[in-house]
């Protein structure tokens, strides 16, 4: 079940975090598909609108694990394409890295969970008392 911060009335970093990332993707996306100031508004619009939302819930591993990608895949694309390819390989490394960010998420929480309801009982073939 989805939980929304308790903070009522608040903008929280992880709202402003995921503004400024997806604010950026959307301004990307509206420069490479329509190049022009029309779109690059909307799509930044967008991409502010679905950044704040996704921070209201709490992304922030999904948020670190975009920029991180990005990063990546922008050096590398730099090294081995030169620097015209940049945009190319920070794109995917982002996506790639946004995903990888989820399943690693989602992960841990399960393994965080196990954890937490793993309490050892001994079985009756060890010795213990059946219920």
């Amino acid at each position: 079940m989805l939980r929304v911060r308790t903070e009522h009335g608040l903008v929280t970093l992880d709202m402003l975090f995921g503004a400024a990332v997806f604010g950026v993707v959307g301004a990307a996306i509206g420069y490479y598909l329509m190049g022009t100031v029309a779109g690059m508004s909307v799509t930044t619009a967008v991409g502010l609108t679905f950044g704040g939302l996704i921070g209201l819930f709490g992304g922030r591993r999904f948020f670190l694990s975009i920029v991180c990608g990005a990063i990546m895949g922008g050096s590398l694309a730099w090294l081995v394409s030169g620097p015209g390819m940049v945009p190319l390989g920070a794109g995917s490394g982002g996506a790639v890295g946004g995903f990888l960010g989820v399943q690693v998420g989602m992960l841990l929480d399960l393994w965080t969970q196990s954890r937490q309801t793993s309490t050892p009982e001994s079985s009756p073939s060890e010795g213990g008392i059946p219920r």
